[in-house]
């Protein structure tokens, strides 16, 4: 199967009426080509739940990246460097107003595939007011194995190049932090990214995050959440077991979508 193929199955998977990930146009999905220098992003306005290949639009990798780097935070900049970015340059489709994103997540190491959603349950969390506060804390083993040791904060920034770089600042921090890079991002009033080596891992981590946003919510109707200890945390994220647990996931993953 070729990437594009993998990233169609991913985004349908993603847009699925009756997971309420994402409806009409929204979210995007992405994907390092074979080459390594260029990336299929969602044009925009199509829609996840029933995308096809063509439409994707094939965007230059370093292009966008210079751009991130480079361009003026205009709607006019912003829409010149889309345009420019497109490998082909008869393709009249615009590639989504988030691509600067997918293109620095997907030039991070490891990272061939990035998921976009706006899911009920997760949003309702995040536009609220105690949003920041009750996503420090982890509440189950699997959501770690899943998730990581913890997902990364960016408050509400407008989309497209400025959102982008808030996204990239954070993500450096993250790392010192961490030494790591996140599993899953929680953006403030807006929606989730999971970027990941496959797209089951894109598929796990999303479903995952969903679980426990929903089991969060409701212990506010218990008393309030009851966070794992940080040494507790820490334990289970660098057991070897559960090293291997994470392996036998993404396996586990792949098969059922195999066949799926």
């Amino acid at each position: 199967m070729t990437i594009l193929q993998q990233l169609v199955e991913l985004s349908h998977w993603l847009g699925a009426e009756h997971r309420e990930l994402a409806i009409l146009g929204e979210g995007n999905t992405s994907a390092l080509a074979e080459d390594g220098k260029s990336f299929y992003v969602k044009a925009s306005g199509t829609r996840l739940m029933d995308i096809e290949e063509d439409g994707f639009v094939r965007v230059d990798l370093q292009k966008t990246l210079h751009a991130l780097e480079h361009a003026e935070e205009t709607d006019e900049a912003t829409r010149a460097a889309l345009e420019a970015g497109r490998v082909d340059p008869n393709e009249k489709k615009m590639p989504s107003v988030e691509t600067f994103l997918h293109a620095y997540l997907l030039s991070l190491p490891g990272i061939r595939f990035v998921g976009h959603t706006h899911p009920v349950a997760v949003n309702a969390l995040l536009c609220s007011r105690q949003a920041e506060e009750l996503i420090a804390g982890r509440l189950f083993p699997d959501e770690i194995v899943v998730c990581g040791i913890a997902p990364l904060w960016v408050p509400y920034t407008d989309p497209g190049l400025p959102l982008a770089r808030e996204l990239r600042r954070r993500v450096e921090g993250y790392v010192r932090q961490y030494g790591v890079l996140p599993k899953v991002i929680l953006m403030q009033n807006h929606g989730l990214i999971t970027p990941a080596e496959t797209p089951q891992k894109v598929i796990a981590a999303t479903a995952m995050t969903v679980k426990t946003v929903k089991i969060l919510l409701g212990t506010m109707a218990a008393g309030g959440p009851n966070f794992l200890a940080p040494h507790h945390v820490e334990r289970i994220y660098t057991r070897p077991d559960e090293a291997y647990r994470q392996q036998i996931i993404a396996q586990m993953q792949a098969a059922r979508e195999s066949v799926a």
